[in-house]
């Protein structure tokens, strides 16, 4: 059989263009390694999310006890915590292979690697098998990436993966990289205790986000007793006598229960043949066109080709792969504002151009207007009132919005609809925002006295 589609790679993006293109009527096979549902699903944002949310009461209760209206404490069992993890992630799975066998997709667990055109040869414990195909979509994400001396060693060095699977949370934890990954598992870490010290080379935390969102979020670890350590290089990090023990370039050294290597992550992209077949890969970045194509009947979509690496951003890809092939656009791709969360609290949130990346643009026509979450209520009532909602404009146009404090993930898709249809002050009042309600920052921001950006 010849497969009108054959997907390498079942993560959020895989999946999802697996059954976008079923639904379309095609013929379709799955291809996995590892476990359905990618590094999302098993490794990344979901037990993550299942992580701060189990915890999150630890929060809410410390910021009641300094209003002195309430006290005690919240205990979080820990292996009880990992157990509902791996109960949720094997229910999700399960239903997730329901999904296929109702759409007819056929799906595969084994190592594919391109074997000449049209065809997948694939490694499975029952040996070899090959799969012919009209269209190819590789999927097949990213890894955690080290740089020399800081390779994990699964004892007390630990990379993302590794990190959530403990069975116990350390009391102390060295994390290395001020990212989202780093920062979101350095809370959880935390609200059960442990004392955190974060090390980046770079000279703020959350270094891609807006300055003034790293600022905030800095000054809040400091609150917490976090050391934080910025524009400090790493020259290793290694198990000595049972404990994590990092050493900087100067010198000193750092030693806690467990260090945790979050500097970033790579495509997997190597050793499936992809340049044989005539992909381009720069940086092991497979190298797409305006449709997301690698090479003549092969495309490449999510963190395989480097354009975002977020798990939203590889199924909006999906979807429009699968419609491409099913012939339901010729249209080039075009994402439009992808928002992105640092979730956990306080939470940051983005979507467009932010305020430096503006000014560079075009700073004769870019403006700020903000509110502080002070004034919102929500905020109030949840004794959590530090932080932001920040709007940038250019040429009259509302061109990005950023967010930093309680629960403001929440506000990230009105936020996205405001920039994609760049909203003008005109539209501001062309829908209610709802009383009382997180949201009313976000209205507060976009009605706020706008300022020329210096």
């Amino acid at each position: 059989m010849i497969y009108d589609l054959v997907v390498l790679g079942s993560g959020p993006g895989g999946f999802d263009c697996a059954v976008e293109a079923a639904g379309h009527g095609l013929s379709v096979a799955l291809v996995e390694k590892d476990v359905l549902g990618g590094t999302c699903l098993n490794r990344g944002c979901i037990p993550t999310k299942l992580w701060l949310g189990a915890t999150s009461a630890i929060d809410e209760l410390h910021n009641q006890a300094k209003m002195k209206v309430a006290s005690g404490e919240i205990h979080v069992d820990f292996a009880a915590l990992q157990g509902r993890v791996g109960k949720h992630l094997t229910g999700t799975r399960k239903a997730m292979v329901m999904q296929l066998k109702k759409l007819g997709i056929e799906y595969i667990e084994g190592t594919g690697s391109l074997a000449g055109k049209g065809t997948l040869s694939i490694a499975t414990p029952d040996g070899e098998h090959s799969l012919e195909y009209k269209k190819l979509v590789v999927a097949t994400g990213s890894k955690p990436i080290f740089f020399p001396g800081l390779e994990p060693d699964n004892d007390c060095v630990l990379d993302s993966d590794m990190f959530l699977a403990m069975g116990t949370m350390p009391e102390s934890l060295i994390v290395v990289g001020a990212g989202f990954i780093g920062l979101e598992m350095a809370q959880v870490a935390h609200r059960f205790g442990a004392q955190v010290t974060v090390v980046d080379a770079m000279d703020r935390v959350a270094p891609l986000e807006d300055p003034e969102v790293s600022k905030a979020l800095r000054s809040t670890f400091k609150r917490w007793k976090w050391n934080i350590l910025l524009e400090k290089r790493v020259s290793g990090v290694r198990t000595v006598d049972g404990k994590a023990v990092l050493t900087l370039d100067s010198g000193e050294q750092i030693t806690a229960d467990k260090a945790l290597v979050a500097v970033g992550r790579g495509p997997v992209t190597q050793g499936i043949g992809l340049e044989e077949a005539g992909v381009t890969l720069k940086f092991n970045q497979i190298q797409v066109n305006d449709h997301l194509m690698a090479a003549p009947d092969i495309y490449a979509i999510g963190d395989a080709n480097g354009i975002m690496q977020l798990a939203h951003a590889a199924t909006h890809q999906a979807h429009y792969v699968a419609a491409l092939i099913a012939r339901k656009t010729d249209a080039a791709y075009t994402s439009g504002p992808v928002p992105s969360v640092l979730y956990g609290a306080p939470e940051a949130m983005r979507v467009g151009t932010m305020e430096n990346e503006a000014f560079l643009k075009d700073n004769s026509t870019c403006q700020t207007s903000r509110a502080q979450l002070a004034a919102n209520p929500m905020a109030q009532a949840h004794a959590a009132t530090q932080g932001f909602v920040k709007v940038i404009w250019s040429g009259g146009k509302i061109v990005g919005i950023t967010a930093v404090g309680h629960d403001v993930s929440r506000l990230v898709t009105a936020a996205t609809i405001i920039v994609q249809q760049g909203w003008t002050a005109e539209d501001i009042h062309s829908i209610i925002f709802s009383h009382p309600s997180l949201d009313e920052a976000l209205f507060m921001a976009l009605k706020a006295e706008r300022k020329d950006i210096q």
